[in-house]
């Protein structure tokens, strides 16, 4: 794989950290109900570390010569992350949040994969770390799903 192919990933995995920060804010806003309070405190604290990750991919990206998009280059894919109509739908904003996980998962095994075959360390180092945050996350929100029945 080419540098390109690195800047092009890197670019898809800052679109959808930005977009979770939102996606995250907005659920952690609108849930109701006592059993949301857990999930929604959990969210807030993701909030920060998502943020932060798209500063990093930010950050390489620059340093790589290419630059973050803005809002007009912004492209919502989100569909399961959306926050449900009904406030108090707790497992519809756990799913979601298992999905875009399990997205960003599969992003940054690109990344690693584009990294490593552009000799390009440094951003396979960067793709590692936020795998595992991704992991972990993904894992804290399977321990919420199985608390709810089908």
């Amino acid at each position: 794989m080419t540098n390109d192919q690195v800047v092009e990933i890197l670019l898809e995995a800052y679109n959808d950290e930005l977009e979770t920060v939102m996606n995250y804010l907005t659920n952690s806003i609108v849930l109701d109900g006592v059993h949301a309070e857990e999930i929604k405190d959990s969210l807030e604290q993701d909030i920060d570390e998502e943020l932060n990750h798209a500063r990093m991919l930010g950050q390489r990206l620059k340093y790589l010569d290419a630059r973050p998009g803005g809002s007009f280059e912004f492209e919502a894919r989100q569909e399961g992350l959306q926050p449900p109509e009904d406030s108090t739908d707790i497992l519809t904003v756990i799913d979601g949040v298992i999905e875009a996980e399990e997205d960003a998962i599969e992003t940054y095994r690109s990344l690693i994969d584009a990294a490593e075959e552009a000799n390009d360390p440094v951003t396979e180092d960067l793709a590692v770390e936020l795998l595992g945050d991704e992991e972990a996350h993904r894992g804290e929100f399977r321990g919420f799903r199985k608390e709810y029945k089908d």
